[in-house]
């Protein structure tokens, strides 16, 4: 569980990001969450964009995501999401936050 602090530093290093991943109008597929599974486990930290024809709105998206992949909801304003999880795989650059 992420504290205030540490929610706010993600957010800060979230908006640099562009969108890793755009969810179209199927919403969040079985493909979507394994695609999202992938990018949480190589980059941690992801923005991604919902598309306004998507059956989901992107609050809605990233609840339903961070529940199914075990991560953390950062944020969520208008069409986008960000959501971050731990990478346990080796090589990968690990966000401090401390």
């Amino acid at each position: 569980m992420l504290n205030s602090k540490q929610r706010a530093k993600l957010r800060s290093l979230v908006s640099k990001l562009e969108p890793t991943l755009i969810i179209g109008k199927d919403g969040l597929t079985e493909t979507v969450l394994i695609q999202l599974d992938k990018e949480l486990t190589a980059r941690e930290l992801i923005k991604v964009s919902v598309l306004e024809s998507s059956e989901m709105d992107a609050k809605e998206c990233l609840h339903k995501a961070s529940i199914k992949l075990g991560a953390e909801e950062v944020n969520s304003i208008g069409r986008k999401f960000s959501i971050y999880r731990f990478s346990t795989k080796k090589g990968v650059k690990h966000i401090d936050l401390n």
